[in-house]
């Protein structure tokens, strides 16, 4: 099974780059969305969609415009779960699961504390939230893949500049101590897993030229459970796909 995760950060102008010819290069079975910003009756595209075979779920977010995630398949789901059961989230659209047979996989758009201490405490709320959900759902479902952006540079390795960024949301000791927490109770980072090697982003900023010189941040992950950790085949990021400031990151597993 193919599986992509894409913060696209906005679909429609994603399209406007002829993101759907790159998807059917990429031939995902499922691709995981974040920040689709805006509604299926918004995106014509979705009768191509359909003629490339995917079946297509939304969890857009109640304020139009923003936040919200999807998922595409080309493999038909057993169940599909909209939302966490949380008001403050689910508003939000962050959160969409499709169970399959052998394996259910999550999409979800972590909140950003980027524009101030309120957003950044909302953070802190859906982290802890988040690891209680998670704890409950690994024992229903425990194949299980959490993709999505985390908005969470895991370690140093992770982004480009860690001694000026230690101050910044997204690396803050209490969110990569989270990190740190969330792997050990049950999941595989599966780009560290098989990529041990630095300079490797999903995110860069549009200031000053950083993509084009790197300067980026990794808060984009697969993470997969841990009784799917010997069929990880591959995962790798998908850096010259430029629909927006985040790329796509792939992986495949033997199910």
């Amino acid at each position: 099974m193919k599986i992509v995760t894409y913060n696209v950060n906005g679909l429609r102008a994603a399209l406007k780059k002829d993101w759907l010819g790159w998807l059917k290069n990429v031939d995902a079975d499922v691709i995981c969305l974040q920040e689709i910003k805006a509604t299926p009756d918004q995106i014509p595209e979705v009768a191509l969609l359909e003629e490339m075979g995917y079946e297509h779920y939304w969890y857009p977010a109640q304020k139009k415009g923003y936040s919200g995630v999807a998922i595409f398949s080309k493999i038909t789901p057993t169940h599909v779960e909209y939302g966490c059961g949380h008001e403050d989230y689910d508003f939000e659209g962050r959160i969409i699961r499709a169970d399959f047979d052998k394996v259910s996989v999550m999409s979800t758009y972590f909140p950003s504390g980027t524009t101030g201490d309120v957003r950044q405490d909302f953070k802190y709320r859906f982290l802890d939230d988040f690891q209680l959900y998670s704890n409950k759902l690994l024992v229903e479902k425990p194949n299980l893949v959490v993709c999505g952006d985390y908005n969470i540079c895991h370690r140093a390795i992770d982004i480009h500049n860690p001694k000026s960024n230690a101050n910044s949301s997204g690396f803050l000791p209490e969110e990569r101590e989270w990190m740190e927490n969330f792997i050990n109770s049950g999941y595989i980072d599966s780009f560290r897993h098989l990529n041990p090697e630095p300079h490797n982003y999903t995110w860069w900023s549009y200031r000053a030229g950083a993509r084009a010189r790197n300067l980026g941040w990794r808060i984009d992950y697969n993470m997969v459970s841990k009784p799917l950790g010997a069929q990880i085949t591959s995962s790798q990021i998908l850096a010259n796909a430029v629909h927006s400031d985040h790329c796509p990151v792939l992986l495949e597993l033997d199910v």
